[in-house]
């Protein structure tokens, strides 16, 4: 990204292209979860919590679905995760993530012999492992993103440092010097996306988790690939969402997966 070039013109690229005749319907933020409905479909995203107090207390149903997108540009990341899911509930649906050559679901033969559904980690071992001294950057501590540490040199970046992570600012440092960069789409509820994209320049990036804005936008900022999710079954989302309970991943979402052209 240019350095004249304001962080803000990727959010409203996304809002912008969100009709604003389209209602939204339902919504949650949930414990760990949240999501969005609206005429159109239904959007999901991690529930943040931090950055400002919360002073957008409207009722949100019967806005329109771009209204309720522009919250993602809000420093309350509570209010920024369901603009978040509401950008999902446009951009997160089949006929247009079809269209984009989306993958769902697609089942991976891990090293140990076991398959699993959908992972953006195991999808890129066989190119990573090649190389034989990759080095890896995640951001984010995901499960089981030690086994990267197998087969590339791995740094991870924790804005809650665990034993063994980086604290984030150190990205500054770290991204330009990768070979590989896998971001939660969470950078982009916190504000962080713009600028770990503009260090990442030249770097294989891929964006992991529900949170991942499903649009083509975010391949204009160098993103390799969007490692997401739609929504399969809208009343699983809302029982999980609201209560913790039922299988989010696998029945309620489904794993989608989109390189770009």
């Amino acid at each position: 990204m240019a350095e004249n070039v304001s962080p803000w013109n990727l959010y409203d690229e996304l809002i912008a292209g969100v009709p604003d005749d389209v209602l939204v319907t339902d919504y949650c933020l949930g414990t760990h979860w949240s999501y969005l409905e609206a005429e159109c479909g239904m959007g999901v995203s991690f529930t943040t919590r931090g950055g400002s107090s919360r002073n957008d207390k409207r009722d949100l149903r019967g806005l329109s679905l771009r209204e309720a997108a522009a919250l993602a540009k809000s420093w309350c990341f509570e209010e920024a995760s369901i603009g978040i899911a509401a950008l999902n509930a446009w951009y997160a649906r089949r006929e247009l993530t079809d269209a984009l050559g989306a993958t769902y679901d697609e089942a991976v033969d891990l090293p140990d012999g076991t398959v699993r559904k959908i992972d953006a980690f195991e999808l890129y071992r066989p190119e990573i492992a090649a190389k034989g001294d990759a080095k890896v950057t995640v951001v984010g501590h995901f499960p089981h993103v030690d086994r990267i540490a197998e087969y590339a040199e791995l740094t991870v970046l924790e804005r809650n440092p665990r034993d063994g992570d980086t604290p984030d600012p150190a990205c500054e440092y770290v991204i330009p010097e990768q070979d590989y960069l896998f971001m939660t789409g969470v950078t982009i509820i916190n504000k962080t996306a713009p600028r770990l994209l503009a260090l990442a320049e030249g770097v294989t990036t891929i964006m992991v988790g529900p949170s991942v804005v499903m649009s083509p936008v975010l391949f204009e900022r160098g993103v390799d690939m969007l490692a997401g999710s739609v929504v399969a079954d809208p009343e699983k989302t809302k029982f999980a969402v609201k209560t913790g309970a039922g299988q989010f991943f696998g029945e309620a979402l489904q794993m989608c997966s989109i390189r770009a052209k």
